[in-house]
């Protein structure tokens, strides 16, 4: 019988500094060692929350995940194997300055070196691949970069158990606890705009996270599910308006409007179309993918595509 996997998340850290890119490495009291912040998943989390939670524990910093920059696996002295997530963040001044870092028992010292330096000092070989995966992202000029959330509404009351309008339809009990478990995720991602279709199981989906943000539910009709059997949807504005506004977003939508929205964030940043984008739309109750477009210049392509299964 093999041991399950033991599971954890954290990131490459980086900032520029007089022009200069920096990135950040920890080394830790007990080991001794030099490497990247990082720690295991707790009960009920995402990979991404594990990834800010841990950062933050580890340098005092918050940060927001950028693009997923690889995945290590390595043997534990238990003969478990570990399987850890990384994602490019960076850290703005404001968070630099907001870090309460001292000394401590797990954490002997944070260190900004420049990334050819950080190859050099890492203590491992799979944080050195990670590395050299985040260098191919600044070697491409697309590491600072913002997302665009594609999500489809939590599990909802089945139809033919339902009296009213479909868009009027409610969420079920287990949906409701996904629109709570997608809140964590999402903020890791730093998402600051909330868009939705204006149906009830759409709305109630981005609720939590609205109100978790302090901010307004935007809804549109453009991508109801409604408007698109009527043939009446028009993913192309709405895509359209979140590329220009480059500001961490999601879209909260249905099923069949979902590869219109991937079809057109295809389009209005230049990236040539493929399976990828079937995978990325084909999303379960619950379930989202996360766009990531650079911010200097979105028109060059999709960066990548990451897909969450919702955890309930």
């Amino acid at each position: 019988m093999t041991e399950t996997a033991v599971y954890a998340a954290g990131g490459v850290v980086w900032r520029i500094v007089e022009g200069k890119l920096r990135v950040l490495l920890i080394h830790r009291t007990k080991y001794r060692d030099i490497t990247l912040p990082k720690g295991k998943v707790d009960p009920g989390e995402m990979l991404a929350e594990t990834a800010v939670r841990e950062i933050h524990e580890e340098t005092g910093i918050r940060v927001a995940l950028g693009v997923p920059v690889g995945v290590s696996r390595y043997r534990l002295p238990s003969k478990r194997t570990k399987i850890v997530h990384y994602w490019a963040a960076e850290a703005t001044q404001a968070a630099i300055r907001s870090s309460a870092f001292v000394p401590n028992k797990e954490i002997a010292a944070l260190e900004w070196v420049s990334p050819k330096k950080a190859l050099k000092r890492l203590s491992y070989p799979v944080d050195t691949e990670i590395m050299e995966t985040f260098l191919r992202l600044v070697d491409e000029s697309v590491l600072r970069t913002f997302p665009v959330v594609v999500l489809r509404h939590g599990k909802a009351v089945p139809r033919e158990e339902w009296k009213g309008k479909d868009a009027a339809r409610p969420l079920a009990p287990r949906g409701r606890k996904q629109a709570d478990s997608i809140v964590g995720p999402l903020l890791a991602f730093g998402v600051r705009t909330v868009v939705s279709s204006p149906a009830v199981r759409c709305v109630k989906t981005v609720a939590p996270l609205a109100a978790a943000l302090g901010r307004q539910v935007e809804t549109t009709k453009l991508i109801s599910q409604d408007a698109w059997e009527d043939g009446k949807s028009d993913a192309r504005t709405v895509i359209g308006d979140r590329v220009r506004a480059r500001v961490p977003a999601v879209l909260c939508s249905h099923g069949p409007v979902l590869p219109d929205i991937l079809n057109e964030l295809a389009l209005a940043t230049g990236t040539l179309r493929g399976s990828y984008l079937g995978s990325a739309s084909a999303l379960e109750t619950g379930a989202f993918s996360v766009v990531h477009l650079s911010v200097e210049n979105p028109g060059s392509g999709i960066v990548t595509i990451e897909t969450h299964a919702p955890k309930v």
